[in-house]
């Protein structure tokens, strides 16, 4: 066969890097919000996930997705999710960088900074793959919950900070390392908990505390192969008061299993290697975790934690495309030079670096605020900054893949095989703004965190280090008491939440940054109004905010 073509000026693929030592950005918002942390894990970590063994991991794990099989050839139900390799490959890796629960297993290499280590770690990891990510989030918002029943706590707390991976359907005894899920929305009320149907009755007490048996439905259980799930029932007899957390395990003390049945996986956008489930209890076990009537209490400081890797896990895609950006435009040549030489190229590239900067740096310093809950002060800011960052970086993310896919043109689109990550991050970027609480309900969450002590005082604070940095910035710092008492009605709380984000991440890139990078921020964000990438006025340094941002 003749040969009718030679292929020309295609763009190798961005691998085999550190995406760690890469990532100046991340590494001077480390400096400042950690300074003397013990780095190694995380340059270990990130060469690990730049490298094109795990990519091709990624890979396979999203085109071969998670299959259900109720019950085996016998006809006996079983209720397994069956992974592909890759899968568990993925999760040995998550686990093994302590992802899961660093936290909470006193590791001496994060000093007093273990959870901006963990944030760290997460972020680097969602570049590679976010899908099997949600096991371990929930794994790390979960296991300090476990505490309000001591005697669960103490017989499953060293497998839950375990840096084992054990997929196997086992005593957790028996286990190296477990995961734990949640369960929590129904058909009826999505986001509405307290609209949940399902009961409890009470069954008796053991060495494990008061033990229940739940009747009902969860509309979404993801990842169903955990060892163990906190779920929300109504306790029977307690009337609407009684909407109650309980710890539900997948097999039971005396090594049988409990009646978690899965009645079918959910056929979603993206997040194609996470089984997210239906699933129906049908008196199935579980024990009182903390208070009867507690529950929703419980969950929002579960929810709390998941929300800070939302924040953490859309940042980490945004560098990770913006990444890919940067790597094809500097090979693909247009019109006689390549792309990252055309000047409405450079201003697309730049003003994406900008986000994705004030992103992590946003990201890290409330992973910060998680570290220093013993200060008043930061323990408000954790409140208030957790659906702020939330809200505002996940809805930046969509936007965000979708410029970056666009540098990459027909190319960025294409799926082939899995090959094509900037579409898989496309797919994957509204998760984050759905999951643990959608854009409105961060926005009514802001609220109620507005009325927990001094709010205005704890940012105002915050924000003096930035004083006298920039006009725009200034003018956003004196009128924040003004904004916070105008917008504080859910009418217009999505307003006030955008404002805050901006100001705070502005205040931490005069901080963090160069000059070209924060002036450029506060006079495309501050001064005007951010309405579309590649918008940046004539004073930006587009090639100096580039070259800061370049992959190595």
């Amino acid at each position: 066969m003749p040969l009718t073509h030679e292929v020309l000026n295609q763009a190798a693929p961005l691998s085999d890097f550190n995406l760690f030592e890469g990532n100046q950005p991340l590494r001077d918002a480390l400096a400042f919000n950690a300074p003397g942390l013990n780095d190694k894990p995380l340059a270990s970590l990130g060469a690990l996930v730049g490298s094109a063994e795990m990519q091709r991991h990624a890979r396979l794990a999203n085109v071969h997705t998670p299959e259900l099989h109720t019950h085996d050839r016998f006809g006996y139900r079983i209720d397994e999710v069956e992974f592909h390799p890759a899968y568990h490959a993925l999760m040995s890796a998550a686990t093994c960088a302590g992802l899961h629960g660093t936290p909470w297993a006193q590791d001496s290499t994060a000093g007093n900074s273990p959870h901006v280590l963990r944030a760290a770690g997460f972020m680097l990891f969602t570049e590679l793959e976010p899908s099997t990510l949600c096991p371990i989030s929930m794994t790390y918002a979960v296991t300090p919950a476990l505490k309000d029943n001591p005697a669960i706590y103490r017989d499953w707390a060293p497998q839950l900070t375990s840096r084992a991976y054990d997929p196997a359907l086992k005593p957790w005894r028996d286990k190296s390392g477990v995961t734990m899920g949640m369960g929590m929305t129904e058909k009826q009320g999505g986001s509405d908990v307290r609209a949940n149907s399902t009961r409890a009755v009470h069954d008796g007490r053991d060495e494990w505390g008061e033990r229940y048996r739940l009747t009902g439905h969860k509309w979404f259980m993801s990842a169903p192969m955990c060892d163990a799930f906190l779920v929300l029932a109504y306790v029977e007899g307690m009337g609407e008061g009684g909407l109650s957390c309980f710890f539900l395990p997948r097999v039971l003390p005396d090594g049988s299993r409990n009646t978690l049945r899965i009645q079918r996986l959910k056929d979603k956008l993206g997040n194609k290697a996470n089984a997210s489930s239906e699933v129906e209890f049908d008196q199935t076990l579980a024990w009182m975790v903390g208070e009867p009537g507690r529950g929703v209490p419980q969950i929002l400081a579960m929810g709390t934690m998941t929300r800070l890797d939302c924040a953490l896990g859309t940042s980490g895609l945004m560098r990770q495309s913006l990444s890919i950006a940067l790597h094809h435009t500097r090979q693909r040549k247009a019109f006689g030079k390549h792309l990252n030489e055309q000047p409405l190229m450079q201003n697309v590239l730049a003003d994406l670096a900008l986000e994705s900067e004030a992103a992590t740096a946003l990201s890290i310093r409330l992973a910060r605020a998680f570290d220093h809950q013993n200060q008043h002060s930061e323990q408000l800011l954790a409140r208030v900054l957790t659906p702020i960052a939330k809200f505002w970086i996940c809805k930046r993310g969509s936007l965000f893949a979708q410029e970056a896919m666009e540098c990459l043109g027909g190319n960025g689109y294409v799926e082939e095989g899995g090959e094509g990550i900037p579409a898989r991050i496309y797919r994957e970027m509204p998760l984050n703004s759905i999951w643990e609480g959608a854009g409105n309900i961060m926005a009514l969450d802001l609220l109620r965190a507005l009325r927990k002590g001094d709010v205005a005082a704890a940012l105002d604070e915050e924000l003096a280090p930035a004083r006298g940095a920039h006009a725009a910035l200034d003018a956003m710092i004196n009128a924040m008491p003004a904004l916070i008492s105008s917008h504080a009605t859910e009418s217009t709380a999505r307003q006030l939440a955008r404002d805050v984000a901006l100001t705070v991440q502005g205040a931490l890139l005069a901080q963090t940054a160069p000059p070209e990078v924060f002036g450029a921020f506060c006079d495309s964000r501050l001064a005007t109004r951010h309405d579309v990438f590649g918008t940046l006025g004539p004073n930006a340094n587009c090639g100096a905010i580039i070259r800061r941002a370049m992959p190595a």
